[in-house]
């Protein structure tokens, strides 16, 4: 059974998820199945990388979104990075992220960041942030600040970033995309069928075609997204949204099991087995991403510095062939 540790129960800020306050209760499975297990935190490296985190004022996403695999990541001293504040513009019926009128940028950010990530000592980094509907470009020109900052205090780490979709940001993409980070995720979530219950925020084909952009826009940058799977999803309409993924040219595809944060969250539909998941991975590589990761427990930044250099491998290999003609 997964070990789930609410790490913010204690949290004296206001309430987490204010629009859902009102929401009717969902049901929620009590017992999670034998295949979902994760390591508690705990161990000295887990303390010491909580503790640079805490000292630079910082938000990760392992945290704000209660990730299961925080306890194995922290160990390795691997945390994924949440700027612009821990609150989100938007309520998602999935996430766990605060909800509400964000404070204002803290324009120190991206240089405690580059700090962080030199003293934690990473190889690789992973770059989020809530949705910033309220900021003029979405906060992409923070997101190209912190870029720099990293590059500037630690000059080997390669950059991953997991973006919003800058939904009706007119030149926020571009902006980002200048600061060249080597990885470009951004989530689809679901399938466009669930959008309206599961992402009502957003908008699933604007999703897609910000992938497209990015490769239109810079060839050399790794394109990434994500699903959950269990919130009702038919497999045919994952199978489609694969294709889609593929017509926008996106490399690497990651599918995990969706957990509930809480009650007024959207409800787990089904608890997919790892046949299924693997099912998924085999089908994804038939279709031509260069990389895929699809279990229960993976999250879009588990295992992000390992994945990057099996993507570079995965390029390489395509690319000999034309090479060697």
């Amino acid at each position: 059974m997964a070990v789930v540790l609410d790490i913010l129960k204690n949290d004296p800020r206001p309430v987490r998820h204010p629009e859902k306050a009102h929401r009717p209760d969902q049901p929620v499975q009590a017992k999670k199945p034998d295949w979902i297990r994760v390591k508690a935190p705990g161990s000295r490296a887990w303390t010491e990388t909580q503790k640079i985190v805490r000292e630079h004022g910082l938000v990760t996403v392992c945290e704000e979104a209660g990730c299961p695999n925080i306890g194995e990541c922290w160990e390795k001293r691997h945390a994924t990075f949440m700027i612009m504040g821990d609150t989100c513009t938007r309520a998602c019926a999935f996430c766990n992220v605060r909800t509400g009128l964000p404070d204002a940028l803290d324009m120190a950010e991206p240089e405690k960041i580059g700090d962080s990530v030199a003293k934690l000592g990473l190889h690789h980094v992973v770059i989020t942030s809530v949705d910033r509907d309220d900021l003029k470009d979405g906060g992409a020109e923070h997101f190209s600040r912190t870029i720099a900052a990293i590059r500037r205090a630690s000059p080997g780490t390669t950059v991953e970033i997991l973006t919003p979709d800058f939904l009706r940001k007119d030149g926020a993409l571009e902006v980002v995309v200048a600061a060249k980070p080597d990885v470009f995720n951004h989530n689809l979530e679901t399938v466009p069928a669930k959008y309206l219950t599961v992402r009502p925020g957003a908008r699933y084909f604007h999703s897609v075609r910000l992938l497209q952009r990015v490769k239109e826009l810079d060839p050399a940058i790794f394109t990434k997204s994500g699903i959950m799977v269990g919130l009702g999803e038919e497999r045919n309409e994952v199978l489609q949204l694969m294709d889609d993924l593929r017509s926008a040219d996106v490399d690497f595809l990651t599918i995990g099991q969706y957990l509930q944060p809480s009650k007024k969250h959207h409800e787990v539909v089904r608890f997919v087995p790892p046949d299924e998941f693997k099912a998924y991975e085999t089908t994804a590589y038939a279709k031509g991403f260069l990389l895929v990761s699809a279990t229960p427990l993976t999250r879009s930044s588990h295992h992000a510095g390992e994945d990057f250099a099996r993507l570079q491998a995965a390029r390489r290999a395509k690319l000999a062939p034309a090479l060697s003609a």
